[in-house]
């Protein structure tokens, strides 16, 4: 006797073609914010704008996150082994505090620069290109962040998705080099640092949002409403009499659920384990992105209707 296939493999294939996905999101995009970014630096050396110069920093930094997510997505492709029994997806999480790390040192970076100007002003030159540079990160950015947020909701990536909300807000700030520039034009000396400052604050913001997302994933939290579906296609399966805990971890990009059932005392080993089936199943259908789950099977009282 040994335990038997679950025909677990059409699943592990569509978790491997998720990961395919985004790796090929995450090089387009480091491509796109690349170039977008080069530009910046470019006109941010000619002009001296500190506004655009934090702005470009952050880009800079938001195109390299691309990099600790597309090595997670390639070892979240290794296959489980018997030291990682649940495989490699974790190290999807462990990018997401990678991500952490690369906003808090562009806040840094764009604060201290901004800071250093305010008590020293210099003027900024060539104000329309600083505009133009401005719209282009603007329009790269936010290319970027509709293009992460469609493919991370599409395969399941929480930390993909949270990587386009990033970007989309690097547009924001991109516009407030704008309103730096505009200053410098009617002669307000401390336009440029002011905004580069602003910057500084809604680039914190972008870091308080993504440590709460990243906290939320390495303690395993999920949303309460795919419990409320699990628990509903647990109760309406034949042969189920009642639903215990329920629990489901992301492990990188896919769920896994563990769920306990009670089902009659008379049944036989035979077709206690096809009502476990059937559960299994039943999760697999109720909640996307569910790998795998693990029903265990108690049994009512003796005598119990």
């Amino acid at each position: 006797m040994r335990p038997h296939s679950h025909d677990a493999a059409d699943r592990v294939d569509a978790a491997m073609e998720s990961s395919a996905e985004g790796l090929r999101t995450l090089w387009v995009s480091l491509l796109v914010l690349g170039a977008t970014a080069a530009a910046q630096a470019v006109i941010a050396a000619l002009s001296g704008s500190v506004a655009l110069l934090g702005d470009t920093v952050h880009n800079v930094a938001d195109a390299l996150t691309a990099v600790p997510l597309a090595v997670a997505f390639l070892l979240g492709r290794r296959a489980a082994n018997r030291s990682y029994t649940y495989g490699y997806g974790r190290a999807e999480d462990l990018a997401g505090v990678a991500v952490v790390l690369a906003v808090a040192a562009s806040s840094l970076v764009a604060g201290w620069t901004a800071a250093r100007r305010l008590l020293d002003p210099q003027p900024v030159g060539h104000l329309w290109a600083v505009a133009a540079a401005a719209l282009a990160g603007c329009v790269g950015n936010e290319w970027v962040a509709r293009y992460r947020i469609a493919t991370g909701r599409r395969i399941g990536s929480a930390a993909l998705v949270a990587d386009g909300l990033h970007a989309r807000t690097d547009g924001l700030t991109s516009l407030a080099v704008l309103l730096g520039a505009g200053g410098s034009a009617l002669g307000w000396r401390y336009a440029d640092p002011v905004v580069g400052l602003l910057i500084t604050v809604a680039i914190l913001g972008v870091l308080r949002g993504t440590v709460r997302e990243v906290g939320r994933r390495l303690m395993d939290a999920v949303d309460p409403a795919l419990l409320d579906a699990a628990e509903r296609e647990l109760a309406a399966v034949d042969g189920v009499r009642g639903v215990g805990a329920v629990r489901m971890r992301w492990i990188g990009h896919a769920l896994r659920a563990e769920a306990d059932v009670v089902v009659d005392g008379t049944l036989t080993v035979v077709a206690g384990h096809q009502v476990a089936e059937a559960a299994e199943r039943a999760l697999i259908r109720a909640v996307p992105r569910l790998l795998a789950a693990t029903v265990h099977i108690d049994h009512a009282p003796a005598g119990a209707t």
